[in-house]
């Protein structure tokens, strides 16, 4: 096998070699041995306070991480959404640049990979709020509001709200290609308590760019919240879902996720069912409002389904021990996890490097996490296949005969 770094000059040399326009259209997927070779690891912290994690990797390679100020208890903070970029693969980092502001982070920051534009969502307070989005056509250098951006509301009428949301995703594969799709969630009225068992999580997709964004079903099960969406390589879509409240009487474990499918480009979702491996924060958070945001992305490997899911890996009521689990065939079982942050952390949003750019093989992981306290800072780890095949066997699974280690 080829070392990690000369598939890397490679590439950039076919592209160079080229011409201009495919330097400006990498391929899409690669294969698996682009995130292979030498076990690599690195962290560093990225933003100082804060909470609400997002990172995309833009179509030209480079690595766009996005944070939100939060204050007082979920009170609006000034400084709106920022984002970092990093044209170098994750090693080296630019200055904080301003999306929006004041305002709160919707989430879900989404790559057209038709046109190349980032699209970031705000709203005007703790939701439900006045929402709206911004653009940037400059791989998040700059940011410009979307004047005439419409969300329509779902078959019940409710437009959902944005914030506490995974990246969104555009689809590859089948009919709905070129669909812009990402998690959303309707409030029950307002967050509060009483609310949690009529809330849900739902998607919202858009097929002209990001001007006009359809609600999608909502997901089958109640007392949902914070999901994450992944296309697989025949066209299916993928849903993981935090659970903030159980049915009264239900017999699921409550510190367990939620799956969710859909075969119809993410305008319905079915076989709704909890993951019987997959954690929803700390295990013994379990009375109303558990749970905890979570990280997912399938690797840009082509033919093969290979998706990754972090979240708190803790047996305790303690947020902490941030964790990245494997899976190799689409959800199906999850063999292999490895602990990314050892100590208090939380909410993590994960993504992959684009093949024939700078990021080609990192996977990227930003978190909220602290010496002392989860919410202490954002961190940046990036890392490769390699380094989490390293980790500890779940029991769920094995690993495949096609993957070379």
């Amino acid at each position: 096998m080829l070392p990690r770094s000369l598939l890397k000059i490679l590439l950039f040399a076919i592209l160079i070699l080229s011409g201009p326009g495919l330097a400006l259209e990498p391929a899409r997927e690669g294969g698996v041995e682009l995130f292979m070779g030498a076990a690599d690891f690195e962290a560093h912290k990225l933003f100082e306070g804060e909470r609400n994690p997002n990172i995309v990797v833009a179509l030209d390679g480079t690595v766009v991480a996005s944070w939100g100020e939060v204050e007082n208890n979920f009170a609006l903070g000034k400084k709106g959404i920022r984002v970092r970029r990093s044209a170098d693969g994750g090693r080296t980092w630019g200055p904080l640049i301003t999306v929006a502001k004041p305002c709160w982070h919707g989430g879900g920051l989404t790559v057209d990979e038709r046109s190349g534009d980032i699209m970031a969502f705000a709203e005007a307070k703790y939701p439900p709020a006045e929402k709206w989005i911004c653009r940037s056509r400059d791989h998040g250098r700059s940011w410009q509001r979307v004047k005439k951006a419409v969300i329509k509301p779902d078959k019940h009428g409710n437009v959902p709200d944005m914030h506490f949301a995974e990246h969104g995703i555009t689809l590859r594969h089948g009919r709905h290609a070129g669909r812009l799709l990402r998690a959303a969630r309707w409030y029950g009225g307002g967050d509060n308590r009483a609310n949690l068992p009529r809330m849900y999580n739902t998607a919202i997709y858009s097929d002209d760019g990001g001007t006009t964004w359809n609600t999608s079903a909502p997901f089958p099960e109640l007392g949902t919240g914070e999901g994450a969406v992944a296309e697989l390589s025949d066209g299916r879509i993928y849903y993981n879902s935090r659970r903030h409240a159980d049915p009264e009487g239900s017999k699921y474990n409550p510190a367990l996720r939620w799956e969710a499918w859909s075969e119809d480009g993410g305008l319905t979702w079915k076989n709704a069912a909890m993951c019987r491996i997959l954690p929803d924060g700390a295990r013994k958070s379990i009375g109303p409002g558990s749970g905890c945001f979570a990280g997912l992305v399938r690797l840009p490997i082509k033919g093969r389904d290979v998706l990754l899911y972090s979240n708190c890996d803790s047996a305790t009521e303690e947020r902490r021990d941030v964790t990245v689990w494997v899976s190799f065939d689409g959800a199906g079982t999850w063999p292999i996890k490895r602990r990314v942050w050892d100590g208090p952390s939380a909410y993590s949003s994960l993504n992959a490097g684009r093949p024939g750019t700078s990021s080609a093989g990192w996977i990227y992981l930003l978190l909220e996490a602290g010496k002392s306290h989860r919410y202490e800072d954002g961190y940046l780890a990036r890392f490769n296949l390699s380094w989490l095949l390293e980790g500890e066997e779940t029991g769920d699974g094995t690993l495949p005969e096609w993957l070379e280690r």
